[in-house]
């Protein structure tokens, strides 16, 4: 749904105006009061944290982005309770019973490091805005405010009334149109973004790296006890149940591992193509110039490359390697 931008005819003493002219099908024209009721209701579920208990409230994140999604809080809990459940097995099977040596002191410090950056990513990912359009922004004063050329095409989303951007898509899980929507992932419990996208790349870089490093300490763990008895430093539980964590550890560190490297891949791709997967897998021909490699790294991570890309407490500035953000900014 769009709207045109056209000269219209005015008297010399109000002299060149713009008329809107909605591209509505047949039957579908809106008034301004249902466009009104309309964004009223969409207010009304707007994408916060719950505040039913005060608990949010009093940890100050009640303010937060958040997708309340059945499924999406279940995977999110489920993707919290693996990473827990490998990193607590990882520390107890495998480097406590070596004690405080070299060994377990250098490696336990890296792998409970890689989870907490894990950690602290799927966070900043889950409760960031993705770089959702305002609600309802599609109004004619808006639009007046645009600077658009006569004949130039605006659309608008006919499901949460805002201007659309380009690269803009509309995702129905969260209810929102997003810029540069990637796509949503329920693991994440969100849409990957333009404002988030960096964060949920760190956090499968961090995912496959502390998966490869448990698998990595479990073979060196294996090789080293497989011509003992399995007692003192070898296990620290039952030869039984040591098995049995060793197994789901191996299991869990081969799906995860394999999963998050596919992912990860796959963003780094789509960032140096300057192309979302939404877009790639539609084949939109894009409108827009693309970027550079560089530039297009920049804009998802900020500034120039440095340790801070590889920080989750750091937040990118997103306007980086960017010329112009879009053909009209909203």
């Amino acid at each position: 749904m769009g709207f045109k931008v056209e000269h219209t005819d005015m008297t010399p003493s109000q002299g060149h105006g713009l008329r809107l002219e909605p591209l509505h099908k047949k039957g579908q024209s809106k008034t301004e009061d249902d466009l009104e009721k309309q964004v009223s209701r969409l207010s009304e579920s707007n994408n916060k944290c719950c505040r039913c208990c005060g608990l949010t409230r009093s940890l100050g994140i009640h303010q937060a982005w958040f997708i309340q999604d059945p499924c999406g809080i279940i995977c999110a809990v489920l993707t919290y309770a693996l990473l827990f459940y490998g990193v607590i097995v990882t520390d107890a099977v495998l480097l406590y019973p070596i004690g405080w040596d070299v060994y377990s002191t250098i490696n336990g410090f890296i792998f409970n490091s890689l989870g907490f950056l894990a950690f602290i990513s799927h966070i900043k990912a889950m409760m960031n805005d993705p770089g959702a359009i305002p609600l309802g922004n599609a109004t004619r004063d808006q639009l007046g405010n645009l600077g658009l050329k006569v004949g130039q095409v605006v659309y608008r989303c006919p499901k949460c009334v805002c201007i659309k951007p380009e690269r803009t898509h509309h995702c129905s899980v969260c209810k929102r149109c997003i810029r540069k929507m990637d796509h949503h992932c329920p693991w994440v419990n969100n849409c990957v973004g333009e404002f988030n996208q960096k964060y949920f790349v760190l956090f499968t870089l961090y995912i496959a790296l502390v998966s490869i490093h448990s698998l990595i300490m479990l073979l060196v763990h294996f090789v080293s006890c497989v011509g003992t008895e399995w007692g003192g430093s070898c296990a620290h539980f039952s030869l039984p149940v040591t098995v049995i964590f060793m197994m789901t550890l191996t299991m869990e560190g081969l799906l995860f591992s394999l999963f998050t490297l596919i992912m990860f891949c796959t963003q780094v791709h789509a960032i140096c193509t300057d192309e979302t997967g939404i877009e790639q897998l539609k084949r939109e021909q894009p409108t827009w110039s693309k970027k550079t490699r560089c530039l297009s790294m920049k804009s998802v991570f900020g500034s120039k490359m440095n340790l801070s890309w590889l920080n989750p407490f750091v937040k990118p500035d997103v306007g980086s390697g960017k010329d112009l953000r879009y053909m009209y900014s909203v």
